[in-house]
């Protein structure tokens, strides 16, 4: 693994570094998971979209500065480590933005990334129904074929951003399980407008009360063949790429965790008491897993560019428990105090933490995969 950082790539963080010095907000916008929250969020992405932060790893013609890898990563870093907001684009940009370098066409680049990443249009992900989540190929809404496109019936749900987004892309069965001959097979992947005729969109309050998730019901709803991604019937190989960057580096990236364990090193000087060991330990441990992530995220960028496959199950099971370890411990730290307040975003980055081990697939799940595909081991409950 190379740890150096050439003096080009220091020049490009230092650059990072001084803008966002000059723009992050000097007070915490609302909650994105509001209303009020969402629009001040899209207008902060509209900012960065300015002067070609929102998307820096894309190619220039669609907004981004072509940075590789390395310079996502100390991006990533030094936008956390100033505080900057919530990405309320991240499902496009982190999710289907990949999906559509990798399996769209050159005509759905060009008219979806540009407002992608400026902010313009914000992206809910449909992927979860009832009685199909993890088990994503159990899902039930079909795509039926009609003149000039696709016929969207039935209803997802836990569809994060839907609430307030202005688009959504999920996967959806075109071809009966019966004729296709196996459930991954005859799957479609579209996107479709949320304001379009036949979508209702009924917001799910989280624990704080806050729409973070949506149902999405779908009824006779129109989408242009355009708007498929990939071969129609063959969307299960563009769906695992999503879920592959879900669960890899591109939707997590190790400054958001760093930045927190940093926070959490500062709590502990504030209000830990020294004699007390175990918490010391537990911070001391954090920091570490936070710092664990950060090497193998060079790694990455060092070698393969980052885990894929199988590999990224890994991944996921790190972050989503790492998220988890730092805002338990914070809140331990703060006692009955960060129960009852807003404290340094430590309450609300708890709730949203607990979602971690769930979404883009469960990590009983993912633990599955570690065992049957990375270690060869025999199938357990799913066998």
């Amino acid at each position: 693994m190379d740890l150096q950082i050439s003096a080009e790539d220091q020049e490009f963080r230092a650059e990072a570094r001084d803008w966002l010095h000059r723009h992050v907000p000097a007070r915490r916008l609302p909650s994105l998971e509001t209303g009020a929250g969402f629009a001040a969020h899209r207008a902060w992405e509209q900012e960065l979209h300015a002067d070609r932060w929102s998307v820096v790893s894309w190619p220039q013609q669609y907004g981004g500065r072509d940075a590789s890898l390395l310079r996502w990563l100390l991006f990533e870093e030094e936008y956390y480590a100033a505080g900057a907001p919530g990405r309320v684009s991240q499902n496009g940009i982190n999710l289907l933005a990949p999906t559509l370098f990798e399996h769209g066409t050159e005509e759905q680049r060009a008219r979806i990334l540009p407002e992608m990443a400026s902010g313009a249009t914000v992206w809910a992900q449909a992927w979860s129904e009832p009685g199909a989540g993890s088990d994503l190929a159990a899902l039930r809404s079909t795509a039926t074929r009609t003149e000039g496109g696709w016929l969207l019936d039935g209803a997802k749900t836990w569809s994060s951003r839907a609430a307030f987004a202005d688009r959504a892309f999920g996967l959806f069965r075109s071809i009966p399980v019966e004729q296709s001959g196996a459930r991954h097979r005859g799957l479609s992947y579209l996107m479709f407008p949320l304001d379009a005729p036949g979508v209702t969109v009924r917001p799910i309050g989280r624990l704080d009360g806050k729409p973070a998730f949506a149902e999405i019901f779908l009824d006779g709803v129109f989408v242009p063949d355009r708007d498929v991604i990939g071969e129609a019937g063959q969307g299960w190989r563009a769906a695992m790429s999503t879920a592959g960057n879900e669960r890899g580096l591109t939707l997590r990236s190790p400054g958001r965790f760093l930045a927190a364990a940093d926070r959490l090193v500062e709590l502990w000087r504030q209000v830990g008491d020294p004699g007390d060991t175990a918490m010391a330990e537990r911070v001391a441990d954090a920091v570490i897993g936070a710092r664990a992530y950060q090497l193998s995220a060079f790694a990455a960028a060092s070698g393969d560019g980052g885990p894929t496959g199988a590999a990224s199950s890994l991944n996921k099971l790190h972050w989503s428990e790492l998220d988890l370890t730092l805002h338990e411990t914070a809140l331990d730290l703060l006692g009955p105090d960060g129960e009852l307040a807003d404290v340094e975003d430590w309450s609300e980055g708890y709730v949203f933490a607990l979602a971690g081990p769930i979404y883009g697939g469960t990590n009983e799940i993912q633990r599955d995969i570690v065992a049957e595909r990375l270690l060869g081991l025999p199938k357990g409950r799913r066998g």
